[in-house]
């Protein structure tokens, strides 16, 4: 059984070698969805009896993790000089440095590796993540899928 929680965050980011508008310091009202999978709990008075799992704990799990310390923060790519050692020149400034362009289909390969950590220690093997979606606007999104190893490639 697969089941999937969404939450909304805001956050700024800038593509530094984009050859359109994306190369500009701006930011979207992101959403991520996570999907996990399990068996249906079953054990007479279990909390979770009748779920794969509680809606409520995948929220917390999901907003510990990824929502709180992205939410209204600038996610930078750590090689973007400029923009870094701009934003550490703003006192308390809340920037979260990526080893790659923060683009949607690097943020959801980045929270998938967060997430699956995070729910193997609140789940052990009973919760799989499946997959992690990235929504950068209400219309363009990316998905990274656990165990698809076409995650990345340099340019030909």
């Amino acid at each position: 059984m697969r089941i999937t929680r969404r939450l909304e965050f805001d956050s700024g980011h800038r593509i530094p070698s984009h050859d359109s508008q994306c190369r500009h310091l701006h930011g979207h009202r992101y959403a991520i969805e996570v999907t996990v999978s399990g068996d249906i709990v079953v054990t007479e008075g279990d909390l979770e009896q009748g779920m794969v799992a509680d809606f409520a704990r995948i929220k917390t799990l999901l907003y510990n993790d990824i929502v709180e310390p992205w939410d209204h923060a600038f996610l930078a790519y750590a090689k973007d000089a400029l923009v870094v050692d701009f934003l550490r020149s703003i006192p308390g400034h809340r920037t979260v440095l990526f080893d790659a362009p923060p683009t949607a289909e690097h943020l959801a390969v980045t929270a998938l590796r967060i997430l699956e950590k995070a729910f193997a220690a609140a789940y052990g093997k009973r919760i799989r993540v499946e997959q992690v979606r990235i929504y950068e606007t209400p219309n363009c999104w990316a998905d990274a899928v656990n165990g698809d190893e076409r995650r990345t490639r340099n340019a030909e």
